[in-house]
């Protein structure tokens, strides 16, 4: 008996737990690397240019350049995916009833990539006047 459970138990692990291990990479590299992100943008924004002006043309300049428009693309993708991610952690965590589960990550998976969709969109058809 204990050792079909064990089995039974080790099989479960190994089907269900390659996403999830993924998943948990995925939330300790994509953390290292917002934090980089966001540094850089929080230096090149408030030291570089400065706050005080920024503005719509200061964007429109900046994203003449297809580099700064990668660079947005993959922080804009990084932090919906990293807080996607941990929401998804949140869900299964306090969530018990398994059809509210399943809706609430429907809706989850349906505003990632709404919001996923329309930055890329804003990202690559922006056209400076």
């Amino acid at each position: 008996m204990f050792e079909s459970l064990a089995a039974r138990t080790a099989h479960q692990v190994e089907r269900s737990g390659n996403f999830e291990l993924w998943a948990w990479f995925f939330m300790r590299v994509s953390g290292v690397v917002l934090l980089f992100m966001v540094l850089f943008h929080l230096f090149w924004m408030h030291f570089v240019v400065g706050v005080e002006n920024i503005n719509f043309a200061v964007v429109a300049k900046r994203w003449e350049n297809p580099l700064w428009r990668i660079y947005d693309l993959f922080l804009l993708i990084f932090a919906w995916t990293h807080g996607a991610n941990g929401m998804r952690y949140i869900i299964e965590d306090y969530v018990h009833v398994p059809g509210w589960r399943v809706t609430l990550k429907t809706v989850l998976l349906l505003v990632y990539f709404a919001l996923i969709s329309m930055g890329a969109y804003i990202i690559f058809t922006f056209r400076s006047p």
